[in-house]
């Protein structure tokens, strides 16, 4: 069954910031930070398996699910700092951390600026863009959102997740997933304009403390494999046949991989 994830607000730099939460004191805890333009919501499975032996945590970031959000375009170290107030109000001196695509870079950006609290990083797709692929990825993304009379941006949106559907991810997952990033509303682009400012080629060869990159196969696949060459400490794992949904597809296995990363002596 797993732990059962629990729901609350936590003061934030502008406001409340709303977290999931399962488990209770045990192993160091885990704190996972979801991807552009979603919640914390992704994390809710996995919440349960990994709360069975310690407290695991999922934030939605500032201005994304049910947190408020800051009043100009933030960046990568804006999130980071959001997520210190988060491990200061439950008194974490020790945490590891779990990052997916843009929750990548504020694992990054988190572990460097806080060394000490930061055990070990996980980070699921975590890309090395080229000069082109990134221009692209800003002249698709990270532009203003806005809605459309006719609700075109919205099968626009399904169409884009269902491009990228992952094996074994069912319809109803990929609907839930559709609702949490339409919360994000039409600054739901700022997330992208803060991730494609803080290049992984530059923060991550940074890090001191031991990373585990996992490259599925999913939209990001090509450029996380040139994250290998960036990990300090640590080492790039592909997952093939694994895609978008797998935190739901794949929990029980994905949560013993994780226990194998963290939790050596």
């Amino acid at each position: 069954m797993g732990a059962r994830v629990r729901r609350a607000y936590l003061d934030g730099p502008d406001g409340q910031i709303h977290v999931r939460v399962a488990g209770e004191a045990g192993r160091r805890p885990l704190l996972c930070l979801h991807l552009t333009p979603g919640s914390g919501r992704m994390y809710e499975a996995l919440l349960g398996a990994m709360g069975e032996d310690r407290v695991a945590i999922a934030p939605d970031t500032p201005g994304y699910g049910a947190s408020d959000g800051p009043a100009s375009a933030p960046t990568i170290p804006y999130f980071a700092e959001a997520m210190e107030r988060v491990m200061d109000h439950f008194g974490w001196d020790s945490v590891d951390l779990l990052g997916y695509h843009t929750g990548s870079k504020i694992a990054v950006a988190l572990a460097l600026a806080q060394p000490r609290r930061v055990h070990r990083l996980t980070l699921i797709s975590a890309p090395s863009y080229t000069p082109d692929e990134e221009a692209h990825q800003r002249d698709t993304l990270a532009v203003e959102y806005t809605p459309r009379e006719d609700g075109g941006h919205l099968l626009d949106h399904w169409r884009g997740l269902l491009r990228w559907r992952g094996p074994g991810q069912r319809l109803d997952l990929i609907d839930r997933e559709f609702g949490e990033q339409q919360r994000g509303g039409t600054r739901r682009h700022w997330g992208y304009r803060a991730a494609f400012a803080y290049p992984h080629r530059t923060y991550l060869p940074q890090v001191t403390q031991p990373v585990l990159v996992l490259c599925p196969d999913d939209d990001l696949r090509e450029p996380t494999l040139r994250s290998r060459a960036l990990v300090a400490r640590g080492e790039l794992r592909e997952l093939p046949g694994w895609g978008h949904g797998l935190l739901d597809v794949r929990t029980e296995e994905f949560a013993e991989l994780l226990r194998d990363f963290f939790d050596v002596p």
